[in-house]
Order: structure tokens, then sequence, then C-alpha cells
């Protein structure tokens, strides 16, 4: 007879006394993941959203961009996505759980991270209500847009932004975000 086989399900306490030993570790929905450093490319794509992000929340009064080792928690889960976007508290909180829901959380695709980027923490954050997810590929140079109760758009050219309380879109040229972030093909 086989025996049923089950995973270890792990909680916020747990994750909180890993060691800081240069990996990311998250936890979603008890599932832990490692993530190694990553790579130049990478990092180079967050710079180049970064870049565009800034001045665009800035302008707007959205908040602020916050970057890799900021925490997002939703359940019994917490992430450090590559980008987000949330309201900026002052003074600010002394725990991440405090902090406001994000209005956009980025996620830059590695080999380490494509499965649960795509599939763990899109199901946490399209529960969780967050308004915009963008799955970054620097493969295949497309982001896909990932909005609760609607589908998935995969764009390579040019995407739109319009968060509540923006008084205009923001427009990514995505050909050049990329040739920017990583050279011409």
């Amino acid at each position: 007879m086989a025996m049923p086989y089950s995973l270890k399900r792990w909680t916020l306490d747990e994750l909180h006394r890993l060691p800081d030993d240069g990996n990311k570790y998250e936890l979603v929905r008890g599932e832990l993941f490692v993530t190694p450093a990553p790579s130049t490319a990478h990092e180079a794509i967050i710079n180049a959203l970064a870049r565009v992000l800034d001045p665009y929340v800035t302008a707007h009064g959205l908040g602020q961009v916050f970057r890799p080792r900021a925490v997002v928690r939703l359940e019994d889960s917490e992430t450090e996505p590559d980008l987000m976007v949330r309201r900026a508290l002052r003074p600010p909180p002394a725990d991440w759980a405090d902090m406001p829901r994000p209005i956009l959380i980025v996620e830059v695709l590695s080999d380490s991270t494509r499965r649960r980027d795509r599939v763990q923490k899109r199901g946490l954050y399209v529960d969780s209500s967050i308004p915009d997810y963008w799955i970054v590929d620097g493969e295949a140079r497309t982001i896909c847009v990932v909005r609760p109760a609607q589908d998935d758009a995969t764009l390579d050219s040019v995407m739109t932004w319009e968060p509540a309380g923006a008084t205009e879109p923001l427009t990514i040229a995505l050909r050049a975000l990329f040739e920017e972030a990583l050279g011409e093909r």
C-alpha cells in the first residue's frame, strides 16, 4: 500500500529563524522557497524598470517603489518581490505586516524562480487582490500582466499601467526597456 507523500508546512516563525546566509527565503502558503543570488541580467532588468517606475510613482503621489529585501505579508505567507509599489507611511511601521498592501508587484523570472513566480506567487497575489502583478521574462522579452478577474496579458511591444490615483497612465516601450537592460538581440 502506497503512503501519501506530504511536504512540511513551514510557518512564519520558522522562516524568521533561518540563517542570514545570502539566500532569499520566502514562504508561500506553507511552502518554503530558497533563491540564490540573482544574475546580472536579472538585476539589469530590475534597474531598468525601477528607473521607469520611480519618477512616475513620485509624480503621481502613489507612494514608493520598494526593491528586493522589502517584504510582503499576505495570509501566512511572506515574499520578497523584485519590485513593488505601495503607499509610503510616515513614520514607517516597525513591522512589514503593518505596511499597506502593494498596488503593483513585479517579479523577474529566473531559472530557479520561473515556476513559483508563475504558479504559487501568482495564485497568492491574485487571491489577495493585488491590483497588478507583472511577471517579467527577460529571455522572451515580455511582461505578463496579471490582474484579478481578468485574463492574463503577455506583452512584448508596449504596456500601459493605469493605477488608481494616477492622473495619466504610464506607457512603457518594452523593446526599448529590454534593450537598455540586456542589449540588442
